[in-house]
């Protein structure tokens, strides 16, 4: 990996503990703008780099530094009520970085959909995660965890692909 590369990521997990940083708690699960950070990575750096990106930044955190919401960090943030979310964050990076590959589809498509897949997928590892940790009903898990945030996280999933593809922009205009 490329010293412009390792500082592109390492920017990249700051910008996410910095999304992390602006929370509002709405209850076990909080408002913040990962999401937003988390639509814009696999546009802006392609699909390695974002899953490398957010692999560093849960590892961080695992090691115990304040990277996400309300300043937390160890083990017990990726394991405890809204961990879930977390590790979809990985999961559906993952999952939008496959989906870039797609060449025969178009890029605007490809962005959207990886977007919207990576939501789900974070939806779906979070809420199966506060079920368990909360022993919670998946109809009162949706209604605490996802339905408060749909409307706003596809505005962020929108905004985030946007400044995704104006890094991208910049970057090949740089290389140039």
């Amino acid at each position: 990996m490329s010293s412009f590369r390792i500082a592109r990521c390492g920017l990249c997990i700051a910008l996410l503990a910095v999304a992390s940083y602006i929370t509002i708690p709405l209850g076990p699960v909080p408002f913040t703008l990962q999401t937003l950070v988390i639509a814009m990575l696999p546009v802006a750096l392609g699909g390695r780099d974002a899953i490398v990106t957010v692999a560093l930044y849960l590892l961080l955190g695992a090691l115990g530094l304040p990277v996400f919401s309300g300043f937390s960090g160890g083990i017990a943030a990726l394991v405890g009520p809204t961990g879930g979310f977390l590790w979809g964050f990985l999961a559906g990076t993952a999952f939008a970085a496959g989906i870039q590959r797609l060449e025969a589809v178009p890029e605007p498509l490809r962005e959207a959909f990886g977007a919207a897949g990576m939501l789900l997928i974070s939806y779906a590892w979070g809420t199966a995660q506060l079920m368990v940790v909360m022993g919670m009903t998946l109809p009162a898990a949706l209604a605490l965890a996802v339905a408060p945030f749909v409307i706003l996280d596809i505005i962020k999933l929108t905004a985030g692909i946007q400044i995704g593809r104006a890094v991208r922009r910049a970057l090949r205009a740089q290389r140039m």
